[in-house]
């Protein structure tokens, strides 16, 4: 009977893992064409050979299949991928066809199956403008030797170098057999090894059922260098050393966040500090976090942003959001992870401090958006949109504020215990919104009936704006600061303050809250104490940058101009961009720098900038 109870339980399990249909049979996620209710990818074995003379991946994907109604076709995602053929099972050839192109999405390919079906080979090449590929030439690296490729498929562009049925719900393992020249290293959201294979051809497998969007693949003159026993650091080595010492507490995150969350189920936790074209501060990918050298400031000032990355091995990677339109579910509870492993580990004011910034940005998006917006809800529609306009402080810090609600209204204690459950019962698994707060009612509101009335979740979740039941928030270092600027009274005195305000976060804050009508012989009495504009911290940078367009702080001008021809991190291109294109002046000054760096930018950052720029 034990036994019987047991197989139940994994085929219910395997159901579960692929939260991709709804009551009907039909597929809730718009950003994909598959049809997972007739035929579905369970693993992947993947061959490719990378060939840098002509930026294209060569070679094939083989899917292990199940085919739950007998269909006779099987749809995958695409984009501008060359298909050569395609073969089933015994090696026998079958038909496909590719429908229309429609924007943001590719096309669809429909592959011709039996009933019996159980495994489909694809053989293909990419194209050499694929949107997650980025090849970057000798020049665009930091040792300026090797050439460098690295991928980004979140949100829907793993469709563009690996037919697949490109939706979060969708969850498989993978293989991979990875060809590259034999001078440089291989690595992969997998199990990865850490020096070079003099052959060039490198093997991997990620035995955790994973989404497309966590498919990763970086090919580059990479050296390895251990934190600890399960993490450590992969970087060219020109930036090994820095980039080691400057993520020292790597090791003490994990464990932080296994002591708060459970235990961390991917094995080693590394992360690949990547050229400056990145377009993010960070990507998940599983046991490979990949990341931006912006955040390598030399003084550990930006580490939190390990600390989120790291927090997505729970709330993103282990439990998945079901659809783009779920997004907050992975982003909101990271940063609520993110937080609390900042506390644990550099106390209470640093959470604190990062709150209140968080609350600025949730703020400046609000007012981009317009407060009554419905792209201001926390459950998305994006549908006939790319799933990338979602990728707001909405998710991250609305999300956020939703579960500090919670936390505040339950108790930190309960609110942990309730986390710890759900990443638990809920594992390598893919959960909608509604499944979030079905499980929220009945594990944790129903223990006392005042709390939902308390905490309004439904009106965070599917209203706009913020709601009144909105947290308090403050730190007594920033209420200073407002305080000291406040006195000013139309004169700043800025000389004897940087020993006073010694943290990045600080100086971040006293930016933001500088007064509106400051001209440039202020901006150059700030700078003289401060020096933000030759500072090694972007984000202390891209603040300062701004307001030295804004008030034409000329003294900055070139290093403004360098920071958009040297980064690629979208979060600091656009808001620059942006600025300069309030004027016509500076929209001319915009256009012409970016005709210079838009070669440096991956497709993330230079599709956003091409719109904004016209």
């Amino acid at each position: 009977m034990k036994n019987i109870i047991f197989l139940l339980s994994l085929a219910l399990l395997s159901c579960n893992q692929n939260k991709v249909t709804d009551e009907n049979g039909v597929s809730t996620d718009p950003h994909s064409f598959s049809k997972p209710d007739q035929a579905i990818v369970k693993h992947l074995d993947l061959d490719l050979n990378v060939n840098f003379e002509s930026k294209i991946l060569t070679g094939k994907a083989t899917w292990t299949i199940e085919n739950h109604k007998g269909a006779d076709s099987i749809i995958f995602d695409t984009q501008n991928l060359h298909v050569i053929r395609v073969t089933l099972s015994n090696g026998e050839k079958t038909g496909f066809s590719f429908g229309p192109e429609k924007k943001y999405l590719g096309s669809a390919l429909k592959v011709g199956i039996k009933d019996s079906t159980k495994q489909v080979t694809i053989w293909y090449t990419t194209s050499p403008d694929a949107s997650a590929l980025q090849w970057l030439s000798p020049q665009q690296t930091a040792g300026k030797v090797y050439p460098f490729l690295f991928t980004q498929s979140e949100a829907i562009l793993a469709r563009s170098w690996i037919p697949c049925q490109d939706s979060p719900g969708i969850r498989f393992t993978y293989n991979a057999t990875i060809t590259v020249p034999s001078n440089l290293l291989a690595l992969m959201s997998a199990e990865n090894p850490q020096q070079i294979n003099v052959k060039g051809v490198y093997h991997f497998k990620q035995p955790h059922a994973i989404p497309s969007y966590l498919m990763a693949l970086a090919v580059g003159d990479l050296k390895f260098k251990a934190i600890d026993s399960r993490t450590g650091i992969y970087a060219e080595p020109i930036a090994i050393d820095k980039a080691v010492w400057e993520f020292a507490d790597m090791g003490k995150m994990v464990t932080s966040a296994e002591k708060l969350y459970g235990p961390y189920r991917w094995g080693r936790y590394d992360v690949i500090v990547l050229p400056p074209s990145f377009p993010f501060g960070g990507m998940e990918n599983p046991m490979l976090t990949f990341l931006t050298p912006t955040v390598t400031a030399g003084d550990r000032s930006l580490v939190s942003l390990i600390a989120h990355e790291l927090a997505h091995s729970w709330s993103g990677n282990l439990v998945t959001n079901a659809t783009w339109n779920d997004f907050w579910l992975n982003e909101g509870f990271t940063v609520y992870l993110e937080r609390r492993i900042v506390e644990d580990i550099y106390g209470k004011d640093e959470a604190k401090m990062q709150e209140v910034l968080g609350y600025e940005s949730l703020k400046e998006t609000l007012q981009d958006l317009g407060v009554k917006s419905s792209d201001t809800r926390l459950k998305g529609d994006y549908e006939g949109r790319d799933p990338d306009e979602g990728m707001t402080d909405i998710a991250y810090e609305k999300g956020y504020f939703l579960l500090k609600t919670i936390e505040n209204t339950v108790g930190r204690a309960r609110m942990d215990g309730f986390l710890k459950d759900y990443f638990k019962n809920h594992s390598f698994q893919s959960a909608t919104t509604e499944d979030f707060l079905s499980y929220l009612d009945s594990q944790l509101l129903k223990e006392n009936v005042a709390w939902a009335d308390q905490i309004k979740v439904k009106q965070w979740v599917y209203e706009p704006g913020i709601p009144l039941n909105f947290p308090s928030i403050g730190s007594a270092k920033y209420q200073a600061i407002d305080s000291l600027v406040s006195g000013w009274k139309g004169k700043i005195h800025p000389a004897g303050l940087k020993a006073k305000l010694r943290s990045a976060n600080e100086q971040l804050y006293l930016i933001k809250v500088l007064p509106a009508d400051l001209n440039a012989k202020d901006m150059a009495g700030i700078d003289k104490e401060f020096g933000f504009t030759k500072s090694g911290n972007a984000e202390l940078n891209c603040a300062w940058y701004v307001l030295a367009i804004r008030h034409h702080y000329q003294a900055a001008y070139p290093a403004v101009e360098n920071f958009l021809n040297h980064v690629g991190r979208r979060k600091f291109l656009i808001p620059l961009y942006k600025e300069l294109a309030t004027s016509a002046a500076g929209k001319e000054w915009a256009k012409k720098i970016y005709k210079k760096a838009r070669p440096n930018y991956h497709s993330v950052s230079y599709n956003t900038i091409d719109n904004l720029l016209k």
